[in-house]
């Protein structure tokens, strides 16, 4: 799915890459320093997009674990979650951008929804 979804966006124009945020984490007194990994970090001119890709995302522990590195960017460029579920493309609580994989394959303009 994820070649799919890099295929797509270079398709698109897009220049694609592979993002890493660092966290710490307080563990037994201490911090430890953890890389959370977002799949895709796209450009194209001033527009700046970060992209998880999630096969399916039907368990709360897998919503936590597919949105804690897009939490954790503290800017204000969009975030997209694409998932190969059925349902409408919307925005969540936390201001994502939640879209199944078949609309953003079809509809070349979604990323500007």
């Amino acid at each position: 799915m994820e070649n799919i979804i890099y295929n797509q966006l270079l398709m698109l124009g897009f220049n694609v890459d592979v993002g890493i945020v660092e966290v710490y984490e307080k563990q037994e007194n201490k911090y430890i320093k953890k890389q959370l990994e977002v799949d895709f970090i796209i450009n194209k001119g001033n527009l700046k997009y970060y992209i998880q890709s999630v096969y399916h995302m039907e368990t709360k522990e897998k919503q936590v674990q597919e949105k804690r590195p897009l939490l954790n960017i503290d800017d204000s460029f969009k975030k997209i979650i694409i998932i190969n579920d059925s349902f409408k493309a919307h925005y969540d609580d936390n201001g994502f951008f939640l879209i199944n994989l078949e609309e953003f394959l079809l509809d070349l303009d979604i990323l500007n929804k």
